[in-house]
């Protein structure tokens, strides 16, 4: 008989002497659901929430497996009971299924799936791995100090015995080796290149493509940007999943994230490639964090960083069997490249008395069948991994004027690492030779073929320095990010100029529209309107990007409709219009000091007025208060406002770089448009209630119609602009990377169709709605050659941050 699930959940709780307040305060569910959940209020239970709840009250086995039998309706025998009552423990029963998802969350789900096996498909006809087949990747069980024990892994019970389980297979067999887990949890080690990428992108396609579709969306995340000190695991997959898909910023019934409740409710299969990746004197505070938790996980790494992980910590991932992949052999390359090449044979290729033509590659592989001297050491050290075998494969199989042949020199490559360099250095040029790029798989072309491969390496190794970090190195290459690398003082300067340029500007337009100054007094009052008013603007914006220590502003992840909605203001609707209220009071105060410091000052000396006037000087000091009152409102007002028309993304606007571009940039012409009529309006006529309010206590106040109109209107136009370029991800774009950039020679005027050739002619990959080198390796070399090649250029460093006594 199946027992009622708030009964169990009262009395372990009460076993645990804990009220249903410490509950929520360890588990993180909230006491009205705990409540709910005991009182039997609720019949829409999730497991994820049990299993939070479980590990709150410390539950053993076996009140986990009563837990889960009273959630699902089903019996629940104690752990390994028929082969106990044989005098002989065995292992704990499978987990019970999954209890199905309905409504809101199962869309999103089925949504996340969809498009997390698309763009992998993509991704993988990218990358070409099937052409001519994929390469093989075979691999070994990891070493046993370097795993947890076979018992913690089956997730037995005391005095449980494991059975053997088998995780021999290759990349045709990734997801039935990972299946044969109970656990769930698997690290996959391997050097540089020797595919453990490609092995994650096939695990993931083929739990998505099986006929029994695996309970949990697999999702691959590159771990090397996380920061454990400073983000717990959890939120971090949040945020990753909302910058790849923020159709998941939508709101649940109950208020939190689709993305959000996908990962509380353990409907999030994390793949994480990359624990090498994360900066050295984070990897132990990585590791405890990720043996905090308890949900199936894939980790990817090389061996020796996470060798020295699991020394420090004193524990390799719990629960988690490891398997580490082997180097290619001599007959993979013999079935392999030669099928690369179909064009005319070389000269040193020969058909070996067949008749069949043979294969440029033929001279490299007799020697390293049959040569003892410094070329076969040298070849076989360096081909036996997926990725130098891709280079040599560009390099030489789809290049007609090049002669594998030469790999041979020993006088050009006498060691190892100069056939690597050679690799690497050579890739760049073969894919930027004079060919037009392919198109994609929606037959889209890319926008300008860049044939020029000098400058193309230029440009690719600054966007690698660009990725360099004091303590660590990052691997996405963002476009909104792509400012980043210049100084703070520099990206102020630009934006600061950005908003003198948008102010004047808006100044001499409506001074010509709705004026009858002389040119040259509107000339005069504009050249002093914007420097004031942008250097106003430039002290906001120092002050905002010191607040958020000088992080990136994150691409937008709504869109903005007219038809308002209470939902859009999220469950707080009155907190969300303070917050924006006083974030736009703040600045707009500014704003408005800026401009009546202009606007005194421009009056004064088109009449022939000192400044230093006792009378200017007062003027001037009731025009800041009033106009800093006017404009602070009128923005505030307006910043709270607009949030009503905010909504969650569609599912598709962030599919590539380039939708997620094109969808921020419709958004921050949708916000400038609806910013800029609603400023004129708020201060044209914001400023009538505060002139009123004003009038006895200040003295008589001028707010005439005229005035009131160019004020509200220059600041309409001129604010809603400066806003857009300065705090949008859109704007970052526009003026860091479109003009600052460009003007520097660091990358080329359209860097957007830069970014979507290199992708397409292999450079570059897509990983969600970021760029990463096609290989970590790659964007070393052009790092370092950059850093090379620009002296002014400190050589990187990477010292890893001070982790205390420990």
């Amino acid at each position: 008989m199946t027992e009622d699930l708030g009964t169990l959940l009262r009395t372990l709780r009460d076993r645990a002497d804990l009220t249903q307040e410490q509950v929520a305060e360890r588990s993180g569910v909230s006491v009205r659901t705990i409540r709910r959940l005991e009182s039997g209020g609720s019949t829409n239970h999730r497991m994820g929430t049990v299993n939070l709840l479980a590990d709150a009250l410390g539950l053993e086995e076996g009140d986990r497996l009563r837990l889960a039998a009273a959630l699902t309706g089903s019996s629940a025998a104690a752990p390994g009971a028929g082969r106990q009552s044989q005098g002989m423990p065995g292992p704990a029963p499978a987990p019970p299924p999954r209890p199905p998802v309905h409504g809101t969350l199962a869309e999103a789900s089925q949504e996340l799936a969809t498009e997390v096996r698309r763009r992998w498909r993509r991704e993988e006809a990218q990358r070409r791995v099937h052409d001519p087949f994929p390469l093989p990747v075979r691999w070994k069980p990891a070493p046993a100090l370097l795993t947890d024990r076979a018992e913690n892994i089956q997730r037995l019970g005391p005095g449980g015995t494991p059975r053997e389980v088998d995780l021999g297979g290759d990349l045709r067999s990734m997801a039935e080796v990972y299946l044969r887990i109970p656990s769930g949890r698997l690290v996959i080690l391997g050097r540089a290149g020797s595919g453990k990428s490609i092995l994650t992108i096939r695990l993931v396609l083929d739990l998505l493509e099986s006929p029994a579709p695996h309970p949990r969306v697999p999702v691959i995340f590159s771990i090397g940007s996380w920061d454990p000190s400073t983000t717990a695991l959890r939120d971090w997959l949040i945020g990753r999943l909302l910058r790849d898909h923020p159709h998941l910023a939508r709101r649940s019934s109950g208020g939190a994230t689709l993305a959000a409740v996908l990962v509380d409710a353990d409907l999030i299969l994390p793949v994480l490639d990359g624990f090498d990746e994360i900066a050295e004197g984070l990897r132990r505070d990585a590791l405890d964090a990720l043996n905090a938790t308890s949900t199936p996980l894939v980790l990817t790494s090389r061996r020796e960083e996470y060798a020295e992980a699991v020394r420090a910590a004193h524990a390799p991932l719990v629960w988690a069997g490891g398997i580490e992949l082997t180097d290619l052999t001599l007959d993979d390359l013999a079935d392999y490249l030669p099928r690369t090449t179909r064009g005319v044979p070389s000269d040193t290729s020969t058909d070996h008395g067949t008749g069949v033509p043979g294969s440029p590659w033929d001279a490299v592989l007799t020697e390293l069948r049959t040569g003892r001297g410094p070329a076969h050491a040298n070849l076989a050290a360096v081909l036996t991994t997926p990725l130098m075998v891709i280079l040599a494969r560009t390099l030489y199989s789809e290049t007609p004027d090049r002669d594998p042949a030469e790999l041979l020199d020993t006088t050009r490559f006498p060691s190892v690492k100069s056939l690597d360099e050679h690799l690497l250095a050579g890739f760049v040029p073969a894919v930027y030779r004079r060919r037009a790029p392919e198109r994609d798989a929606a037959g889209h072309q890319p926008r300008a073929p860049y044939a020029d491969s000098a400058r193309a390496e230029r440009r690719l190794g600054y966007l690698a320095h660009h990725l360099v970090r004091l303590d660590r190195e990052r691997q996405d290459l963002a476009w909104w990010q792509l400012g980043d690398s210049l100084p703070r003082s520099t990206r102020t300067m630009a934006f600061v100029l950005a908003s003198v340029v948008s102010i004047t500007l808006a100044d001499w337009l409506v001074g010509l529209l709705l004026t009858p100054l002389p040119l040259h007094e509107l000339l005069l009052q504009g050249s002093l309107m914007g420097p004031a008013a942008g250097l106003a603007f430039g002290a906001v914006y120092a002050l905002a990007d010191r607040s958020r220590g000088g992080a990136a502003v994150e691409p937008a992840r709504i869109r903005l409709t007219l038809r308002a909605t209470h939902e859009s203001l999220g469950r707080r609707p009155l907190r969300t219009f303070a917050v924006r209220f006083g974030h736009g009071l703040i600045g707009g105060a500014v704003m408005g000091i800026g401009c009546a410091c202009a606007l005194t000052l421009g009056r004064a000396l088109a009449a022939g007025t000192s400044v230093t006037d006792p009378r200017i000087i007062e003027g001037t000091l009731i025009n800041m208060l009033v106009l800093g009152l006017i404009f602070g409102s009128a923005a505030g007002l307006v910043f709270g406002l607009m949030a009503a028309l905010e909504v969650p993304v569609d599912v598709a606007a962030a599919a590539t770089p380039i939708s997620l571009l094109a969808s921020n940039r419709a958004t921050a012409g949708r916000q400038f448009l609806i910013l800029a009529p609603a400023f004129t309006l708020a201060i044209a006529f914001g400023g009538y209630l505060i002139v009123h309010l004003l009038q006895g206590t200040m003295g008589p106040l001028n707010w005439g119609v005229q005035d009131s109109l160019f004020i509200g209107a220059v600041g309409g136009l001129g604010g809603a602009a400066s806003y857009v370029l300065a705090f949008t991800a859109w704007g970052h774009w526009i003026v860091l990377a479109r003009v600052w950039l460009p003007l520097a020679g660091r990358l080329p005027w359209d860097p957007a169709a830069f970014l979507d050739d290199a992708y397409h002619r292999g450079g570059l990959r897509q990983t969600g709605a970021v760029y990463q080198f096609r290989h970590v390796r790659l964007q070393h070399h052009l790092g370092r050659a950059f850093r090379g090649r620009h002296r002014d250029f400190a050589p990187a460093t990477f010292t890893p941050p001070s982790t205390g006594d420990r």
